[in-house]
């Protein structure tokens, strides 16, 4: 954190945004989808009662009394025993004597104040220690009037390994236990995947796994357009291959000119010795070597080790760039969108940003920033502390530094110019959706619920959430079905298991009197009276069942679940365990303004049976139902009290609710098959009605392997001895399942 008193916190959360320079087009629609920009205005809310401030106060009176006089730090805890605020101080009592003061707060830190109920104090030795324990306590308990950084992934490296005789190039992320020499970080995975692709044709080092090397008896297809050299098979000697790898370990740990040098060395002597095409090879290796450090941009010639911080606010918005320089090259850049307080200064920003960016990040020896902050000494002997060497923490003013720190704000500048734009766009979309929909106001929180399963095995339903910074992926829930009383198919049934679940949790944990304001108690009525030409119905207050239409049977027939417009290899973004726990605890409110259901007429009664019964009535629902093709851009919207309708086909809005869809498809197979996968792991394919063991070897006997069976075509598995038509298209069926709806 900056020197910034924590009696004056600035409540900022962070999101990120991937990006390279320059970035491919798939980075930034990723970092669209992950992060976007979290724009809010100060929420100046009234100031606390005289009688609830007072009552802070005095449980902070009769916790300084047991409060240490030396560094450390203290925890603010609400009467739910919820972490409120985490701070450090030189001087613990003197800090918390400070919240005392009957007058002089900002109306944020009387209500922190008033919702204390008791502290706790941890002493540290150095105010340094304290510190790191602030930045680390902060990530753990994510308190709601502190700094949180939202920094769910780690870096990707480039990782050269040390366990085999033939060592491998390849890109590495997490806990670094395999054996060998780590390099980075990377700002991006197409960052690591540029580089390892040049590294290849400058260096041949292989990048097959361990099991591939080990079962080749030819040279791949790498080695013949001359990106691997072939240990494999023998078509380089292990010493010659050493050589590489110790040229490109040269290479990434900074010494790139001296190994351009022996290169250009080695190439005029076999040019001499009239051994062209060894020089050719060797000119080939060295045009690679010089293409790395050109796709690179700007590569400084003083700086060797650093990381390159600028800030830049615009619009109520900020955007905190970062640049990674290792061994004199440019390893990408990150941007990252704060969400603060309009008061704040762009170097009370990257103050608080940089207190927790460290704690889980290595960090270089030095360290540049486009602002001077507070705290910069402390700061740099904290980091110092932590890695054991020395850490310098500069805001440059002339030379080749201050060079780097201005390139990094103008792309700052760009990338808040460029994600104010995506906001804008989103926020007309929401309206759009509002519109559409008969909603009070813009969704701050949709919520789109779709089932997957095979003929109603291994059944998941998924729970995706959007709002105006795009896909809120760490607030994505699935659901293992887990009534006995559901038989087997039962769509509408898996629905309502699901809705009640979510919503019963939501009311225990997250309980609200009446309906939210921008909530459609209105929800049917279009804009205007007419949605897409269609006469909607008289306003409804969220009526029970849609009663205009004749209602679906409530258990169908069991069948095939549909194909999924989504990517079908996608794996889900959430843990794989169950998780239907509720959002943070820094989301504005758990509630959704929108509730997309992920099917027709059946899907909508049944997730409106379970809201009324639970009590529920101002939650808006709308059901979505494929075209009679199940072609996209027909589909029809079904909504308590209304006529059901459907978009233009060239609708932005359409287009919109089609993606959130098609998300909520991608999660929730892709939890499905994480979870099929694990049976399969766990029971092998006698999980499969209809195989048993004697079935099972015979499949075995005829494909080799389990993935080859489940990249196997239906007439191949027609072709398996002892396999006949049923049970070879109920094999095809659970490898390709295909979500309901």
């Amino acid at each position: 954190m900056t020197g910034r008193s924590p009696i004056d916190p600035p409540e900022i959360a962070f999101a990120r945004d991937d990006q390279a320079t320059p970035a491919p087009q798939s980075d930034e629609m990723e970092a669209a989808d992950e992060a976007g920009l979290l724009i809010v205005d100060a929420i100046d809310a009234p100031p606390p009662g005289a009688e609830s401030l007072a009552s802070g106060r005095d449980a902070i009176i009769r916790a300084v009394k047991h409060a240490p006089a030396g560094p450390g730090v203290y925890r603010m805890i609400a009467a739910d025993s919820s972490v409120l605020y985490v701070g450090k101080a030189k001087s613990i009592r003197k800090r918390v004597l400070s919240y005392t003061r009957p007058v002089g707060h900002t109306n944020r830190i009387a209500r922190m104040i008033a919702a204390t109920a008791s502290m706790e104090f941890v002493s540290t030795r150095t105010e340094s220690e304290a510190l790191l324990l602030e930045a680390n306590l902060v990530k753990q308990l994510k308190p709601r009037f502190n700094v949180l950084l939202r920094d769910d992934k780690s870096f990707p490296y480039i990782l050269i390994t040390a366990d085999h005789v033939a060592p491998q190039i390849t890109k590495h992320r997490g806990a670094r236990n395999r054996p060998g020499d780590y390099y980075g970080p990377f700002a991006s995975v197409w960052a690591v995947d540029r580089t390892i692709n040049a590294l290849e044709r400058a260096f041949l080092l292989r990048s097959c796994s361990d099991s591939y090397y080990e079962n080749r008896t030819r040279p791949c297809l790498l080695h013949q357009i001359k990106r691997c050299a072939g240990p494999c098979t023998g078509e380089v000697s292990h010493t010659d291959y050493a050589e590489l790898v110790r040229e490109a370990r040269a290479f990434l740990s900074g010494r790139s000119r001296a190994i351009k040098e022996e290169l250009a060395l080695e190439m005029e002597a076999a040019s001499q010795e009239l051994e062209f095409e060894r020089a050719a090879r060797l000119r080939d290796r060295l045009a690679a070597l010089s293409a790395v450090q050109g796709s690179q941009g700007i590569n400084p010639r003083g700086v060797e080790e650093a990381d390159v911080f600028a800030c830049h606010q615009q619009g109520g918005a900020t955007c905190v760039e970062v640049f990674f320089f290792r061994t004199g090259q440019n390893w990408g850049n990150r941007a990252y969108y704060p969400r603060a307080d309009r008061s704040l200064s762009e170097a009370e920003v990257l103050g608080a940003f940089l207190a927790q960016f460290y704690e889980d990040k290595p960090c270089p020896r030095l360290i540049l920033l486009s602002h001077k902050v507070e705290e910069q000494a402390l700061l740099a002997e904290a980091l110092s502390e932590k890695t054991g060497h020395r850490i310098e923490i500069a805001a440059p003013q002339r030379g080749e530094k201050r060079d780097l720190v201005d390139h990094a704000l103008q792309n700052a500048r760009e990338a808040l110019a460029r994600t104010l734009a995506e906001s804008a766009t989103q926020t007309k979309l929401l309206e759009g959706v509002a519109a559409t929909f008969g909603l009070k106001a813009p969704p701050q929180r949709i919520e789109v619920y779709d089932n997957s399963h095979i003929m109603g095995t291994n059944a998941v339903g998924g729970m995706i959430v959007a709002g105006p910074e795009g896909f809120r992926k760490s607030q994505y829930r699935k659901f293992n079905i887990k009534s006995a009383d559901i038989v087997p198919g039962d769509d509408f049934g898996m629905m309502r298991e699901v809705l009640r679940r979510r919503f019963s949790r939501l009311l225990k944990e997250a309980p609200r009197e009446g309906a939210r304001e921008g909530s459609a108690d209105g929800v049917g009525e279009a804009a205007g009276g007419v949605v897409q030409g269609v006469e909607p119905a008289a306003p409804h207050v969220m009526p029970g069942l849609v009663e205009d239409i004749p209602a679906e049977p409530a258990v169908p027939t069991p069948v095939e679940a549909s194909p999924s417009s989504a990517e079908p290899d996608a794996p889900p973004d959430s843990d794989p365990e169950e998780a239907d726990a509720l959002p943070d605890a820094t989301e504005a409110s758990p509630w959704p303004d929108l509730v997309l259901i992920d099917g027709g007429l059946g899907q909508l009664n049944a997730a409106r049976t379970v809201l009324d019964e639970l009590g529920i009535t101002d939650v808006p629902l709308v059901g979505i139902a494929k075209g009679l093709d199940r072609e996209a851009g027909r589909e029809q919207f079904f909504l308590p009290g209304r006529t059901p309708f459907r978009m233009e086909p060239r609708d932005p809005v359409l287009y919109f609710i089609q993606r959130l869809r098609d998300e909520a498809h991608r999660f929730a197979i892709g939890s499905h098959r994480a979870r099929r996968k694990k049976d399969i792991t766990e029971a092998g394919l006698q999980a499969i009605a209809g195989v048993g063991p004697t079935r099972k070897r015979a499949l075995l006997r005829h494909f080799g392997t389990l993935k080859a069976i489940e990249r196997a075509s239906l007439a191949d598995l027609e072709q398996v001895a002892g396999i006949n038509a049923a049970t070879a298209k109920a094999v095809y069926d659970y490898f390709h399942e295909r979500s309901p709806g």
